[in-house]
């Protein structure tokens, strides 16, 4: 019955969407969203009063993987559908130049349930304190506050977040999977190509307002500085450079595990039950956390896109700096993540693609550490934009767990096979 309630609001969503008109300074949640990162600063829609755009997203996979590690303690894969995933967008244009966003997972691997991802409020305008005030600061400046996905870095922006799919040219995220939903609030400037980012959190990723000895709740702090132009028709380049640091040693350790709704590759990594039922594993496995006490990350980002021909890469260190007592007095290691995207899109409104993705991320935990720990993925696959609104996508992917820092069931651990998805977003 749930899941029948879930079409029922998607389809009933789909035929109003063509009926609701356009937000300011909005990413289309279909295909003309792509490869837009920050929304724009240019005004081109006319405000009229408040607009709510009620939208969601819904996708599936049909998941064909099989995997094995040295203990050979890992539960066989199938060939079956996962458990569909759903969202429910609601955008409302408030006043002129203001907007809120709230996002609700209806259906996730994770959690069954429905509850809320996050929200915020977008303001591109002032003119709630007078006509035209600071207006000349608002034709560059967004500012951002709410408690939902903050902008460290542009790989976000190109993830799957649990339904929406529609940007993600593959079926997985990156193995450091940056993103989060904290309270936070921050200031985005736009001018001539270049961009600015500035923003804070509480980094927390479930809220509370308990102070003990135990805690030491610090703030996140965040920053982006790039350049996106359009060179001409044919040719975009945009590079930028993020940074995201957070000294607490209870709070902060979520920028890579900040995703509530499970991975995209269900199952993987899970350990035959023991005599008393218990498996070793999650719906989290397939990425990778440090989960470093103290942490402080750089993300670099390079994006090309000439005609059909498109690149996007990640440069990652993401480094801990907490002092470790026990079991020996040591200190928090550091992560380099490395990722590679190439894709050719072609057609009419380029509605097909193919493409690869290389992504590794190798590593210690501590600095003492003799190995280091490393993980490399491959993808290959292409898709099908049957409308703005809906794609179908295949890929072929090999995750492995390489070097002899590995133990336990991540030992010579490996998994690979197809993955068939489809996907709507509106």
């Amino acid at each position: 019955m749930k899941k029948l309630i879930l079409l029922s609001i998607c389809f009933f969503a789909i035929s109003l969407n063509a009926q609701q008109k356009k937000l300011q300074y909005f990413r289309p949640n279909d295909q003309n969203g792509l490869n837009v990162f920050e929304t724009s600063k240019t005004d081109t829609v006319t405000f009229q009063g408040v607009r709510v755009k009620v939208g969601g997203d819904f996708a599936m996979q049909f998941q064909a993987l099989s995997q094995e590690n040295d203990a050979n303690n890992l539960v066989e894969l199938g060939s079956d559908f996962n458990l569909p995933n759903a969202n429910l967008n609601l955008d409302v244009q408030l006043i002129d130049g203001v907007r809120m966003h709230l996002k609700a997972y209806l259906s996730s691997q994770h959690h069954e349930e429905t509850w809320v991802k996050g929200g915020h409020i977008q303001i591109d305008k002032l003119n709630f304190v007078s006509p035209g005030f600071l207006e000349e600061i608002m034709n560059y400046t967004t500012i951002r506050i709410g408690l939902d996905e903050f902008n460290y870095g542009d790989a976000h922006f190109r993830r799957t977040d649990n339904a929406r799919a529609i940007f993600n040219p593959f079926v997985g995220n990156y193995i450091m999977d940056s993103f989060s939903t904290e309270a936070f609030g921050e200031v985005t400037v736009q001018n001539s190509g270049l961009l600015a980012v500035v923003g804070v959190t509480n980094g927390k990723l479930n809220q509370n307002v308990v102070k003990n000895d135990l805690t030491d709740n610090k703030p996140s702090f965040y920053g982006k500085v790039g350049v996106d132009k359009q060179i001409n028709t044919d040719l975009r380049v945009r590079l930028t450079g993020s940074i995201y640091t957070n000294q607490g040693t209870t709070s902060g350790t979520w920028l890579y595990g900040g995703d509530r709704a499970g991975s995209r590759y269900y199952n993987v990594l899970l350990t035959v039950p023991d005599s008393l039922g218990n498996s070793q594993g999650g719906n989290f496995e397939g990425r990778y956390n440090a989960r470093f006490k103290k942490l402080t990350a750089v993300q670099v980002n390079p994006f090309v896109k000439y005609k059909g021909l498109e690149f996007f890469g990640i440069f990652e260190v993401a480094s801990g700096s907490n002092e470790i007592t026990t079991p020996v007095a040591d200190k928090e290691g550091s992560f380099t993540q490395l990722a590679a995207e190439l894709l050719y899109r072609f057609g009419q409104d380029e509605k097909f693609y193919i493409g690869g993705r290389y992504n590794t991320v190798k590593g210690k935990t501590v600095e003492s550490a003799t190995d280091d720990l490393e993980i490399n993925r491959f993808n290959i696959g292409g898709g099908w934009f049957l409308s703005k609104n809906i794609i179908v996508k295949a890929e072929y992917v090999n995750q492995e767990y390489t070097g002899n820092a590995w133990s336990g069931r991540f030992a010579g651990a490996k998994f690979d096979g197809f993955n068939l998805e489809a996907a709507i977003s509106f």
